[in-house]
């Protein structure tokens, strides 16, 4: 009976450890199993939550580029045009500045041909009264000379 005596007070000593565990060991550990698995149920779902956030952002990340991108193309456009039209009114205001020029430039040959006109006039009329002077022999008084020389310029 030894035996049967100490195998039943192993059983009872076995039961009473698993009622002592079941009392005061296992709903911790079980508690914090479930809460461990209720953080991970939630971690997992925090994540999903992210995923899909993480995607909608790319979404939104994309359109705004693709905006900016045609904003930028707009600007590019703008600056071209201006640019050609800013290049289009140097080229008229370099045209005109050129004829400008160019008139100037006429305006002052014909004066400086004029005034090279009048002082040939004026000594081909001296050297006509010279010559006159010469032919006849005597000198015509300067009053007379210039009168002279007044209506050679004025008929050349």
């Amino acid at each position: 009976m030894n035996i049967n005596a100490t195998l039943i007070g192993q059983t009872i000593a076995f039961v009473l450890f698993v009622l002592f565990c079941m009392k005061y060991v296992w709903p911790p550990i079980i508690k914090a199993i479930e809460e461990r698995q209720s953080q991970i149920a939630n971690a997992l779902s925090s994540a999903e939550v992210a995923k899909k956030e993480q995607a909608d952002v790319k979404v939104l990340i994309e359109q705004e580029m693709n905006q900016a991108k045609l904003q930028a193309q707009e600007i590019v456009d703008l600056a071209n045009k201006r640019r050609n039209e800013i290049l289009e009114e140097v080229k008229a205001e370099a045209e005109a500045l050129k004829a400008k020029i160019i008139e100037q430039g006429h305006a002052e040959i014909e004066s400086e041909r004029k005034r090279v006109q009048e002082e040939l006039r004026a000594k081909v009329a001296s050297l006509a009264v010279a010559g006159a002077e010469k032919i006849v022999g005597r000198t015509v008084d300067k009053a007379a000379n210039n009168d002279i020389i007044d209506k050679l310029v004025a008929e050349l």
